[in-house]
């Protein structure tokens, strides 16, 4: 990586946190990968300086010593430049004397093994299933190991040959005098074999794309927009590294019935002028069944009722959260003759004077 800051390559400002030097990593590995770029050079050049730069940056020992003297062209130990040399694996230059003198130190040039994508996907379900709980399956897109080389890269009755050019230890030796400075091997790309007859299916990658479908046991209680992880069942590590997540994002539909409120479900309750007078019994849904509802006389319009343990399941099977009833006053469009005639007399005998607090404001 000559003439190159590691903190321009990585696109990343000299005081990132090494969760910032780490996803900055990630993703200018996935794009440059030659693996995705067959044959193109420049992205192969790109792809050695953002490893050379991530192994800088992530040790905090090396950063500490750019900082200290990269930024200034400052020389390092023997005259070495951090800016002006090639370093492909800085632990020769500081991981201890046997390195400094080209022994040792060898193998840390591969690859270091690097964990898989995580995929995103989801799942739409209904109110009622959100409620109930429910399995389904989920199809999920996403890079395995080829199914006709078995992820090896090559063709079927073949197998990847140690590397002549670094004998299988993935790095070679660069010499600037009295130091050995080591680096990813540009024949195997580090890996410490190459692939003499490439899979056809694949092209030597040992991975193809595909559609898996997962069983995904979404839990009774689950709220729209929780995620479910499913560990180890995303796409396959790079360099021996483990495999990424799935995460299942889960779509509840609304309901027409019930409003969610956390574990609370709320349920408008249409009543009659007569029934929040004078008071009832009336029966309303819940999600285990129908249950009667005591309407206290001289309800008004908007009144919660709470119907306890008849809302949503809570999570980890903590109980229920409780039904709340919300009243809504009625008022007929039309009426009959005996309604009317009845209304009129009642409104004669009425005491009731709700706008008296008009009379006392004017006055």
């Amino acid at each position: 990586m000559a003439a190159r800051n590691p903190y321009e390559v990585l696109g990343v400002a000299r005081t990132a946190s090494e969760e910032e030097i780490r996803k900055a990593y990630r993703a200018l590995a996935r794009k440059l990968h030659p693996d995705r770029n067959p044959g193109d050079g420049a992205a192969e050049e790109r792809f050695k300086d953002v490893q050379a730069a991530y192994e800088i940056l992530s040790d905090q020992t090396k950063r500490a010593a750019y900082d200290r003297h990269g930024s200034s062209r400052r020389p390092g130990p023997g005259g070495v430049r951090f800016e002006n040399a090639d370093l492909g694996d800085l632990s020769d230059l500081l991981g201890g004397f046997g390195s400094l003198f080209g022994r040792g130190g060898g193998s840390r040039g591969r690859p270091a093994p690097e964990r898989g994508r995580d995929i995103e996907a989801h799942v739409q379900i209904s109110f009622e299933d959100s409620l109930a709980g429910v399995q389904v399956r989920v199809p999920v897109e996403l890079d395995t190991a080829c199914g006709t080389c078995s992820g090896t890269g090559a063709e079927p009755g073949t197998r990847p040959v140690s590397c002549p050019r670094c004998q299988g230890a993935g790095v070679v030796a660069d010499s600037h005098g009295l130091f050995a400075l080591s680096q990813p091997c540009p024949r195997c790309r580090g890996n410490g074999t190459i692939v003499e007859k490439p899979c056809a299916p694949c092209r030597g990658t040992g991975r193809e794309r595909a559609t898996k479908r997962y069983a995904v046991t979404v839990p009774a209680g689950v709220r729209d927009g929780t995620r479910i992880r499913l560990q180890g069942k995303g796409e396959a590590g790079q360099a021996g590294g483990p495999p990424g997540d799935i995460h299942v994002r889960v779509e509840v539909a609304s309901s027409a019935l019930y409003e969610r409120r956390g574990a609370d479900l709320v349920l408008e309750v249409p009543v009659t002028y007569a029934e929040a007078t004078l008071g009832a019994s009336v029966e309303i849904p819940t999600p285990e069944g129908p249950v009667a509802l005591k309407v206290p006389p001289g309800s008004e319009s908007g009144k919660l009722l709470r119907v306890a343990r008849r809302g949503a399941p809570r999570l980890k099977g903590e109980g229920r959260g409780d039904l709340l009833a919300r009243l809504r006053i009625t008022v007929p469009a039309t009426l009959a003759a005996a309604e009317r005639e009845a209304l009129e007399a009642y409104a004669k005998a009425s005491r009731e004077r709700p706008r008296a607090h008009f009379e006392r404001d004017a006055t």
